[in-house]
């Protein structure tokens, strides 16, 4: 692979804005690598799964199966939402991820991918932005569910009082929900 081509497999990823960054989701890069390596693999090992702690290291490969980068992640079993019950595959996610940024693939912001910001920003439990609370208010309205819903559900008076955590479950919820009908 050539400079120009990683270049060029890069100029193809849809980045994702957090805290006034662009950070690439995993499955971007993922798409990208195999633009440049159709038979190229990625492979995962648990390196470590003791007590709720998993360690992955993952494993790119060109389509001679020449090792082009690694990366490894860790998670811990319901530090997060997504953790309570995916803990393994988010890890796996986040190794897959680290080794196709050390490859050159979505790191205009940084090697972690967005999704691997995202916890680590959740498991921080600040409070949302303004960039957050704009998201709640478009996927409500997209929903046709009330603000004063989600607050009464989050049991929270105003958006501006929600955590991070609390504001990924009302992304899931709304996501879940259906449009309502309308007249």
């Amino acid at each position: 692979m050539t400079f120009e081509e990683l270049v060029k497999a890069n100029e193809t990823i849809t980045t994702t804005p957090i805290k006034g960054k662009n950070y690439a989701e995993v499955p971007q890069r993922v798409k990208a690598f195999r633009k440049l390596y159709p038979n190229g693999t990625i492979s995962t090992d648990i390196i470590s799964n003791v007590n709720g702690v998993v360690v992955i290291k993952a494993i790119v490969a060109d389509d001679e199966g020449n090792i082009l980068s690694t990366g490894h992640a860790y998670e811990k079993e319901g530090s997060t939402f997504i953790n309570k019950e995916s803990y393994i595959e988010n890890c796996e996610t986040s190794a897959v991820g680290r080794a196709l940024g050390f490859m050159g693939l979505g790191i205009d912001a940084s090697i972690c991918s967005a999704e691997e910001l995202q916890n680590a920003i959740i498991n921080q439990n600040p409070k949302v932005g303004k960039t957050e609370i704009l998201k709640i208010k478009g996927l409500a309205k997209e929903k046709g569910v009330e603000i004063s819903e989600i607050l009464e559900r989050f049991t929270i008076d105003r958006l501006e009082d929600m955590d991070m955590k609390t504001y990924v479950s009302a992304v899931h919820a709304l996501d879940a929900t259906s449009r309502r009908k309308e007249g």
